[in-house]
């Protein structure tokens, strides 16, 4: 996915805010990978996330940018760093941010597949700022979007993904988080004849490798954090692909939240209702290994990183492999 030609509604100077920003915006997730994968299969979820946060926190800071963090690690009184609405950078890029150092700590403390850092960055107002709450959502690759509605049955969204795709009901392969919630989902999946991939952290990977073809995975249904939705959403639309979602508010405290953050409970939001920025930068760089990024991969002096950058307005995709040769005199031989 190449070339010159502005998307639709770019605004002027679009593509300098991308070009500015896109390779920076990988080195953040790739230090924030290096740094937590010292804790992978260390049992300790806090420590890995602590460290990834560190140094995605200090990354940022040292950006062209004047950001605010609209998704972040909490609110101020929760978080010490990378809280919803600190200030961040020094620069001159006015954008809002949306992070998650770790996406999937216990399974990066474990040594589990799918650890992954990830953030996205646009104009400001381009990000929504989603309560911390769970979302109920529905993610198709390219081929899909604009065909499904999450009000519909699953049968009838797997029966036009599987035209969509020019294949078989049963030749679907479905993402699903691996919660007592979904086992009415999962047996409606499975009752309409197509396949179920549970899957136990991380529905932002798990989105991604929607997104792109060769994967072996069709779409991903089912309730996941709100706040991942958004990160989802703005790598959706770098990809063409395509997020609807309805917040669930579980009691009336969260309903009055969603009151005073404009957010309506009933409305299915789309890709361009949670990403609505003309200007978007998303990237992802792995920690453990996983279908669509291998993780962090150390040697002598130094490690390998492999990291998913795109800018929706360049219409570039970028996967990007990386030797940081961490120790004076580390050397290293290069090899696929």
């Amino acid at each position: 996915m190449t070339g010159n030609t502005k998307r639709a509604g770019a605004t002027p100077g679009t593509d300098s805010f991308e070009h500015a920003l896109v390779l920076e915006t990988a080195r953040v997730t790739e230090g924030a990978a290096l740094a937590a994968s010292r804790w992978v299969g260390m049992g300790d979820k806090n420590a890995v996330d602590g460290a990834g946060t560190e140094a995605m926190r200090e990354l940022l800071n040292s950006l062209d940018i004047r950001g605010t963090v609209v998704i972040g690690e909490g609110e101020m009184d929760e978080a010490p760093m990378l809280y919803i609405g600190e200030q961040l950078g020094t620069g001159q890029h006015e954008v809002d941010i949306a992070v998650d150092p770790v996406e999937g700590t216990v399974v990066t403390a474990k040594g589990l597949p799918n650890g992954l850092a990830v953030i996205a960055l646009s104009e400001r107002g381009g990000l929504m700022h989603a309560p911390d709450c769970y979302m109920d959502k529905l993610v198709v690759p390219p081929p899909a979007a604009g065909r499904v509605n999450l009000d519909w049955p699953v049968e009838a969204n797997l029966s036009v993904l599987a035209q969509s795709l020019d294949r078989d009901v049963e030749d679907l392969l479905i993402t699903i988080l691996d919660r007592e919630r979904h086992a009415d989902l999962i047996q409606k999946v499975r009752g309409a004849g197509a396949r179920v991939k549970l899957i136990g952290d991380g529905d932002v990977v798990a989105s991604l490798a929607v997104g792109v073809r060769g994967t072996g995975v069709h779409a991903l249904m089912g309730s996941g954090g709100a706040p991942e939705g958004v990160l989802s959403a703005a790598a959706m639309k770098c990809l063409g692909a395509e997020i609807q979602g309805r917040f669930i508010a579980e009691d009336d405290a969260m309903r009055e939240r969603f009151r005073t953050m404009g957010v309506d409970e009933e409305r299915v939001y789309k890709t361009n209702d949670l990403a609505s920025g003309s200007q978007i930068v998303f990237s992802a760089t792995g920690i453990t290994y996983g279908e669509l990024l291998n993780g962090v991969r150390r040697f002598g002096g130094g490690a390998r990183t492999h990291t998913l950058v795109m800018g929706y307005a360049s219409r570039v995709v970028r996967f990007i492999d990386s030797v940081h040769l961490e120790d004076d005199g580390a050397r290293v031989t290069i090899r696929v």
